[in-house]
């Protein structure tokens, strides 16, 4: 690390002294008040703080290779939202026209808050909580908001995993176990779809009983089900009648519920030097099968039905509110933004890695991988529309829905439905999996740099990782129950909705671009990758998303309704109960600031200052370099090039362009920074700022 620093124009890292704790707190709440209050005033050590304990230094793992961070971060976004969340939002908002304002989401979020929170860590090298606090103190809530959600995401986000596995272990047998009634689970209107009716008669097969039945002399006096969808309903899930009757605990999915965390835990125990490992198969297996399922999807008879189905747009869907809705909340949840997930990969990364080729590239992927997916899906949709002589639309569900119902259908309508059964669930698996280790280590990470001397000593890392595991699994058990299908709809809607993202990224945009600076981040960005791009995502952070954002968040707040399974609609308590779930991360951030505020001392702009000053860490490449551990006026450090004095201290130019061209975008810059050797020379109360690993613990940062 030491010669890459030398070497690469990087970081240097040094070890870091430590104060006793009541010493230090009381030495970083006078450096903090006096560098606010004066910018002037002088730090005397006392002699019992000049007895420093010199500690090794406390290095930060990093990638073995980009190949390992890019496949983490495609592995971590990448999941089943892809599969079966986006189609269904596709074709349940008229098609084709849902990607319009999908594109549009893309482009004004998804993508530019996918590179913030990328550049963001790669630049702090901090996780997701405390590169927050760095940024700007007051900022602090949203990195603990996004822990929130992560934290309820990966509770229940495991559960499909659970699902995949039963039915995984449940593929290895001769005939698919859903492939057919007669069993004890099912119920006399229960449908295998096989009758030699046409086409045009078979629209009635849905809601008669012209059909074979289970018991022939029992009388079905509902509508007539598919056989999969009673394997869903009644074998996987044991379903109840409402929220109100949790019934008991599904033994065999809890057992598959603690597979899944045993494997997440085996995963990233050892942080990225294990998960950097197990991406390389993780996070391309999914993508060769998908390629398979593409391929085989579109020779299937009746695949131009469904393919059609979804590349034809419905203009008149475009003026729903729901529409709008959807794709935002789609772009948030499939791009993994908002979670913390992302600032953490990305803090692992070399300080000079280009992060902006890497996110549009990443992004790209993305979208790429769900629109591919749509080909995949529809085929198949259309596929079992022909068979079932249904019109496309009453084939699918919503959700766990279209993975769990509708392609195990078609799966058994295919040759070697046995063998197409395993790869197909091993598919769901990885592609769940990836995703919920990532975050749960994005978790990690970010816990483990709020209270690193205590989490990096040992194994304690290991039996943190292992204690958060078993609290989750015991929350999740509540899913696993006969009304544990209602709990998992309340999470999904609420817990890590587009409401809640929404907000947590109009805040992430206001904290970066008009706190701390758009123009000073986009130098920042400038020095890592070693030219300065087009400043268009700056503009994007400071103005069009958190007008995108604000505009949906008012939208879906009302057009809101209340969640539903099925015919089956949430009582108001449940409702309650949901709103206390999204409220739960999304108070967070103005209560944390609000409290900062109330227990900063000094005068309210004295406050205001030391609250959103950056403090970065001493073995930082900006650490001396007064642009960026000194707060700026407005509009020297969101709009214009340059530091303007303050208070009488000497003015930054910024990063100089070759030849002074503006045209000239992508000119490589020497990987350096400026520093202000000379005026910490003259005020050591700016040159030494407090690190975070001497402060965290004895402050209330």
């Amino acid at each position: 690390m030491d010669d890459k620093s030398a070497n690469g124009g990087l970081r240097s890292h040094h070890a870091a002294n430590y104060e006793s704790g009541n010493e230090m707190a009381e030495e970083v709440a006078a450096l903090l008040s006096q560098q606010s209050a004066t910018d002037k005033a002088d730090i005397k050590m006392t002699d019992s703080q000049s007895d420093t304990v010199s500690e090794a230094p406390i290095v930060r793992e990093k990638w073995n290779s980009k190949t390992e961070f890019l496949l983490s971060v495609a592995g971590g976004f990448v999941g089943l939202g892809n599969v079966w969340r986006f189609p269904y939002l596709c074709y349940k908002n008229g098609g084709g026209a849902f990607l319009i304002p999908y594109a549009i989401f893309l482009l004004l979020g998804g993508i530019p808050i996918f590179f913030l929170e990328v550049a963001l860590g790669q630049y702090l090298s901090e996780g997701g909580i405390t590169s927050w606090m760095r940024l700007a103190p007051i900022t602090a809530g949203i990195g603990y908001a996004s822990m929130v959600i992560v934290a309820l995401l990966n509770i229940y986000y495991i559960v499909i995993l659970a699902w995949a596995i039963f039915y995984l272990t449940q593929s290895f047998t001769s005939e698919l176990p859903w492939a057919h009634c007669g069993n004890y689970w099912n119920t006399p209107c229960c449908s295998e779809f096989k009758n030699d009716t046409t086409p045009a008669n078979m629209t009635t097969v849905a809601t008669t009983t012209m059909m074979t039945m289970v018991n022939s002399s029992a009388v079905c006096t509902g509508e007539v089900t598919s056989a999969e969808l009673e394997y869903w309903e009644n074998r996987v899930l044991g379903l109840s009648s409402g929220l109100d009757e949790p019934g008991s605990i599904r033994w065999e999915l809890a057992l598959c519920l603690l597979a899944a965390w045993v494997i997440c835990y085996f995963c990233i125990w050892k942080g990225v030097k294990s998960t950097g490992k197990v991406v390389y198969f993780t996070a391309t297996f999914p993508f060769l099968m998908l390629i398979v399922f593409v391929v085989r999807g579109v020779t299937l008879p009746g695949a131009m039905t469904g393919i059609s189905f979804y590349l034809t747009p419905n203009m008149t869907k475009l003026t729903e509110a729901e529409v709008w809705i959807d794709a935002g909340t789609q772009i948030f949840f499939s791009f993994a933004i908002c979670l913390g997930a992302l600032i953490s990969l990305g803090s692992y990364n070399e300080y000079n890695n280009n992060c902006y080729r890497d996110c549009v590239l990443l992004s790209l992927l993305n979208s790429g991988t769900s629109f591919i997916s749509g080909f995949a899906v529809f085929s198949v949709l259309g596929f079992m529309a022909e068979e079932q002589g249904r019109d496309i639309s009453k084939v699918a569900r919503s959700g766990p829905g279209l993975a769990f119902i509708a392609y195990p259908k078609a799966i058994t309508m295919m040759p070697g439905s046995t063998a197409w059964s395993i790869l197909f669930f091993i598919m769901i698996l990885l592609l769940g999996l990836d995703s919920q280790f990532v975050e749960t280590e994005g978790f990690i990470t970010s816990i483990v740099d709020l209270f690193p001397k205590k989490l990096r000593k040992g194994y304690n890392r290991e039996i943190f990782i292992a204690c958060t595991c078993a609290v989750s699994y015991l929350v999740a058990l509540s899913m696993v129950t006969n009304g544990g299908m209602y709990v998992f709809q309340l999470f999904d809607t609420y817990a890590a909705s587009g409401v809640c993202l929404l907000w947590v990224a109009f805040c992430e945009c206001v904290a970066v671009s008009w706190i701390y600076g758009g123009e000073r981040m986009w130098q920042n960005i400038t020095r890592m990758i070693g030219f300065r791009p087009m400043p268009i995502m700056k503009y994007i952070w400071t103005f069009v998303t958190p007008i995108l954002t604000t505009a949906t968040f008012i939208y879906s707040m009302v057009k809101f309704k209340p969640p539903t399974y099925g015919e089956y609609v949430y009582p108001p308590w449940g409702v309650a109960i949901g709103w206390a779930l999204a409220l739960s991360s999304m108070l967070v951030i103005p209560t944390y600031a609000v409290y900062k505020f109330l227990t900063t001392s000094g005068t309210m702009q004295e406050r205001w200052h030391i609250l959103t000053t950056p403090v970065l860490a001493r073995d930082h490449e900006d650490y001396n370099d007064e642009a960026h551990t000194k707060r700026m006026k407005l509009k020297a450090r969101v709009f214009k090039g340059e530091y303007p004095p303050i208070d009488g201290v000497v003015q930054l130019k910024p990063i100089p362009m070759a030849n002074n061209s503006a045209t000239d975008h992508h000119h490589q810059l020497p990987m350096s920074t400026v520093s202000s050797s000379k005026t910490a020379a003259v005020n050591p109360a700016l040159s030494d700022p407090p690190s975070y690993n001497d402060a965290v613990e004895g402050t209330n940062f």
